[in-house]
């Protein structure tokens, strides 16, 4: 006899097994991440849930999702805030010049008012504020 044996379904029940090996190890992943990110918990007592989680790793998983699993929606999505922000502000950076249009104008103006620039210039900057 094979270890595939297709005539009693051993196939089929190796691929269940399979299935719920990646899934229990998928769970895994997503809840050691979702320890991590969270501030509000302290060290001690995200090593107690690692222990619960390696000791007992199904039951774990189940209390782990019974007891935090609402917050877990909601941390993911702040640590998705924050990481949007950050990539926002180097965008802004690299973009040179967080000013809007109006302040842009509003500087090329006083420079204009003071003699620093030409009216040329001035049309210049205005329309390149405007641009952005």
């Amino acid at each position: 006899m094979t270890t595939f044996d297709i005539g009693n379904g051993n196939v089929l029940l190796w691929m269940f097994e399979f299935f719920l090996f990646a899934l229990w190890f998928w769970l895994l992943i997503v809840i050691f991440s979702d320890l991590s990110r969270d501030p509000d918990l302290s060290g001690g007592v995200k090593v107690l849930w690692v222990v619960v989680l390696i000791v007992l790793p199904f039951i774990g998983i189940l209390v782990y999702l019974l007891v935090r699993g609402g917050g877990m929606a909601r941390r993911a999505e702040r640590q998705q805030q924050a990481l949007q922000q950050q990539v926002d502000q180097q965008i802004r950076a690299a973009a040179g010049s967080s000013t809007s249009a109006a302040e842009q104008i509003a500087q090329a103006k006083s420079l204009l008012d003071a003699g620093a620039i030409t009216q040329d210039e001035f049309d210049r900057l205005k329309s390149k504020a405007l641009s952005v």
